[in-house]
């Protein structure tokens, strides 16, 4: 029988979960509000990230910041460099094609990191995986067709991003003693390193510079730091199937603000997606062990 503080820690976890996926449903908001180049908008974003996720590390890490990210190891890195490449093609693929195609893209995640599982690792997978795996094959392919005029950048951007995700939650869930907060610091600085030779700085405006600091403080900070405290409180199922709550806001955000209508194979293959990402994320833990420490990343980490 639940007690008066199990339940109290419970609402508190999807509260929390809930506003880190309001939160992280901004980005498409955002970016399109930028004057800045491509390349400078994943620097920006990217500088005042590592800056607010530097501080979420300090308060968070017991070892300490110089510690926790020397403690990264090789897997840590590799983690942290799929995590860069992920998210920094999150905000170049937003140039390129809508926000819905974007964020039903990524949310193909969990499915694409369950085969990779299994292809690499022998991973068993279970019948309710596979249907969700062939569902969000079904959903990508119509979205795929349907971006296609859009030219290869708006298809092959998200491919890459989800891709890179995939492994990332492959790595967080094979080496759960590497912690997802200072890698996740570690892969913007890589972001900025790899990023910020393109970048033209100087003609960024100040409003692209409140935003940087919004999408970098807010939009990944703090999201990341809502994300640690929900993952402790909430099963793995429930903290998915919460951050869905990202994928609808996300284009409603900007559809409300710019009239930015998805295409109808968008919608449909997003709608696909999302299902299959309900059906994963019902199997509760038949599917496999779920990542033990806070912060592996749900279907965002944008």
């Amino acid at each position: 029988m639940s007690t008066a503080a199990d339940r109290r820690a419970t609402r508190n976890g999807r509260v929390a979960i809930i506003v880190a996926a309001i939160a992280w449903s901004t980005a498409g908001l955002a970016q399109r509000e930028l004057d800045a180049t491509a390349a400078t908008q994943v620097a920006g974003r990217a500088l005042f990230a590592f800056l607010a996720l530097l501080v979420v590390v300090a308060f968070t890490e017991r070892s300490g910041v110089v510690t926790s990210l020397r403690a990264l190891g090789r897997d840590g890195v590799v983690l942290a460099v799929f995590l860069a490449i992920s998210s920094g093609t999150f905000l170049l693929a937003l140039n390129y094609t809508s926000v819905a195609n974007v964020l039903f893209f990524q949310a193909a995640a969990p499915m694409m990191a369950a085969l990779l599982g299994w292809a690499i690792l022998s991973e068993r997978i279970s019948r309710r995986t596979w249907i969700a795996m062939v569902m969000a094959a079904v959903g990508v392919g119509a979205m795929v067709a349907g971006s296609l005029h859009a030219g290869m950048l708006a298809v092959a951007l998200p491919i890459f991003m989800t891709l890179s995700f995939a492994i990332v939650i492959v790595i967080a869930r094979y080496r759960r003693e590497v912690s997802m907060l200072p890698a996740t610091c570690a892969s913007q600085a890589l972001v900025i390193v790899a990023v910020a030779p393109f970048a033209s700085f100087g003609s960024a405006t100040r409003s692209d510079w409140t935003i940087f600091i919004a999408l970098g403080v807010f939009q990944m900070g703090l999201g990341l730091a809502l994300l640690t405290i929900g993952a402790r409180l909430l099963p793995p199922a429930e903290v998915a199937l919460l951050t869905l709550l990202e994928v609808v806001l996300g284009p409603l955000w900007v559809w409300l603000a710019y009239a930015e209508r998805p295409s109808t194979a968008t919608l449909l293959g997003g709608a696909v997606v999302t299902a299959a990402v309900i059906v994963q994320a019902t199997a509760g833990t038949e599917a496999g062990p779920a990542p033990e420490r806070a912060g592996v990343p749900a279907p965002e980490s944008g």
